[in-house]
């Protein structure tokens, strides 16, 4: 049998026809966007799928990737002036499978151009709540930086404290440290004593993120350093990750450089650096963009800690 109830099909089909009703209304373009690509995520915390093409050589790459999100060729439609847009569909990632987790999923990600993260910030709250309408809920709206969430539950500066302070404040929680950095700690606070303490009825917005973890978001100048960057949560789901979008190509090669460093000293798979995304880069408008997580949404919607619940036929281990 299905692993999701008939509630759950339903919604699904209502938000759906929600994003769409939604963005038609701001004249954003819906498109559509290959599944497969010549180059993977090189992120060192995500997995990629892949498969072998066995074709005709003249096709290109054999190895081909099933992409983790879709924005290397959103950029790419932006850089050719294609203006605002958004997909809606399926993607992957390889090891992810939990009670959160499913390694087949649905996102949401959508660019504005001439925008920046904190207004893109504002278009995506107004599409929680309209999710919120549907099931008859609301939830208030909590704006935080990255360095107040983590004084005001930890009482402790992420970007002051050392790597032993990190630690301590894990609490109880069994950690295994090998090949962890301090990035990881941090991430580690967030899910494990941050996040699961933000109120059900409450939507928290959080920006302002370590300069280490911009990945492709532009970093603003001072003492220290930001990422332009946020994250939305509806009570402890994470549903979004904005940027303030980076268009420097060099810099942007670095990045992805460090990121293989890292995978490197891991002994993990190397996927390969899209060029073509970085070829784009210099004709990148101004823009914002951000990554919706829809099964997590239903899930907050509807109350379940189980993405098997809202997932057709959920992954075993989901």
């Amino acid at each position: 049998m299905p692993s999701a109830q008939r509630d759950a099909v339903r919604l699904r089909a209502w938000i759906n026809r929600l994003f769409r009703e939604f963005f038609h209304a701001r004249g954003v373009l819906e498109v559509e966007t290959p599944i497969l690509s010549a180059c993977g995520n090189t992120e060192p915390n995500i997995a990629s799928f892949h498969t072998e093409f066995s074709g005709h050589g003249d096709a290109g790459a054999r190895r081909r990737w099933l992409r983790t999100s879709p924005e290397y060729p959103l950029k790419r439609l932006l850089a050719a002036g294609v203006g605002d847009c958004y997909e809606l569909g399926r993607v992957f990632r390889n090891g992810e499978a939990g009670g959160r987790h499913n390694p087949e999923f649905t996102l949401l990600e959508w660019y504005r151009v001439g925008w920046d993260h904190l207004r893109l910030l504002e278009e995506a709250v107004e599409l929680v709540n309209a999710a919120l309408a549907l099931v008859g809920r609301t939830a208030a709206l909590r704006i935080t930086s990255y360095r107040d969430v983590y004084q005001d539950v930890l009482g402790l500066d992420p970007f002051e404290a050392s790597d032993e302070q990190l630690r301590a404040a894990l609490g109880e929680e069994m950690i295994d440290p090998s090949g962890l950095s301090r990035d990881d700690w941090l991430d580690l606070l967030m899910t494990h004593r941050i996040q699961p303490g933000f109120p059900d009825d409450v939507m928290t917005a959080v920006h302002d993120w370590p300069a280490s973890q911009a990945a492709l978001a532009r970093i603003r100048g001072g003492h220290p350093p930001m990422a332009e960057r946020f994250e939305l949560y509806l009570g402890s789901f994470e549903l979004a990750n904005g940027y303030h979008e980076l268009c420097d190509a060099d810099e942007q090669r670095q990045r992805f450089e460090n990121d293989l460093q890292r995978r490197t000293l891991r002994g993990d798979v190397l996927p390969p650096i899209d060029s073509a995304l970085l070829a784009a880069l210099p004709l990148l408008p101004q823009c914002a963009g951000v990554a919706l997580g829809v099964d997590r949404l239903l899930m907050a919607l509807l109350g379940t800690d189980r993405i098997r619940d809202v997932v057709t036929i959920a992954f075993p281990g989901a």
